[in-house]
């Protein structure tokens, strides 16, 4: 008995690539043992993409259609909500991923007993010179900040366990930290190189916006990542640095004052007052984001606790 598989598709005007890689996707299907499926979730397409999806009759193919356009994150959100297979496929409906490469990922996250791995396109990518140099400077950046040690977050052809895809959740760009958010939960991941196509049809839906708000959301994942059970170690680091340099600013004041200078009209003076008042709330707003970590932790550890007990 084989593997129930899921491939996961998220599509924004993409019909004419649609047309293409759905037939290709289906006879990859139909290589892999076991329950497969297709889901494809049109992400508020106005190409024709829903008048496409109705035509296909394949019980395998299950069309979700998303009123507006809503983002990969959500469309994404909205598939895996909907998948049911043991392995989940998540890939990008441009056509630059090759179908083919499912069989052997599923393989190798097997031999390598991963829970995801992303396909590299770091050695063969086939995309425009600026989409190429700006996701080589995210890809590094993000590596260096989030301490997981791969060359290609970003792709869109990833594999991974049901129990990982169930726990992501994603909203704004955090499609694209995939790798990070199950590190973070302790999930396995590895990467592996794969072919990688030029665009078939349509227009690229890269843009400078989608770039920066991208770093916007590094920084998000950083600190849900990093900070999320001890918020103090932020708030209150940056309390007490804040407050070291007002106190130092003020004692400076002091000493000018004994010496007999006045110092009601230095800037020092109120930088300083503002330093060590800011620092203050830092400082207790750290101490009551730790307690509201405290009793979450402390609700959830009742919870498993009721759950073992016969």
């Amino acid at each position: 008995m084989g593997m129930a598989l899921s491939v996961l598709m998220p599509a924004y005007n993409e019909r004419d690539n649609l047309e293409e890689l759905i037939p290709e996707t289906l006879t990859m299907l139909d290589s892999i043992p076991g329950q497969t499926e297709l889901v494809i979730v049109d992400d508020g397409s106005t190409d024709g993409t829903a008048a496409f999806m109705a035509q296909i009759h394949d019980p395998r193919v299950h069309h979700v259609r998303l009123r507006r356009n809503a983002g990969k994150s959500a469309a994404l959100s909205a598939g895996l909500a909907r998948v049911s297979g043991d392995i989940v496929v998540l890939m990008d409906a441009d056509g630059q991923d090759d179908p083919t490469e499912v069989p052997r990922l599923v393989e190798l996250m097997d031999e390598r007993d991963l829970d995801l791995i992303t396909g590299s396109r770091a050695r063969n990518r086939h995309d425009r010179f600026i989409k190429r140099n700006t996701s080589k400077v995210y890809n590094r950046v993000t590596a260096l900040v989030s301490g997981v040690n791969l060359r290609d977050f970003n792709s869109g052809l990833k594999v991974m366990r049901h129990e990982l895809a169930a726990s992501l959740e994603m909203y704004g760009e955090l499609h694209r930290y995939i790798p990070v958010l199950a590190h973070w939960s302790g999930f396995a991941v590895g990467e592996e190189p794969i072919a990688h196509h030029e665009r078939r049809h349509g227009e690229t839906k890269f843009g400078r916006a989608r770039f920066w708000r991208g770093f916007l959301d590094l920084i998000t994942v950083k600190f849900l990542t990093t900070y999320t059970s001890r918020p103090f170690h932020l708030f209150g680091g940056a309390g007490i640095i804040m407050g070291l340099v007002g106190a130092g600013l003020l004692i400076w004041m002091a000493v000018i004052k004994v010496a007999g200078d006045p110092v009601g009209n230095r800037p020092a003076l109120l930088i300083g007052v503002f330093l060590v008042v800011v620092a203050v709330q830092m400082i207790s707003l750290g101490l009551i984001a730790e307690l509201v970590v405290n009793m979450r932790r402390r609700r959830n550890l009742d919870a498993t606790i009721a759950e073992v007990e016969p």
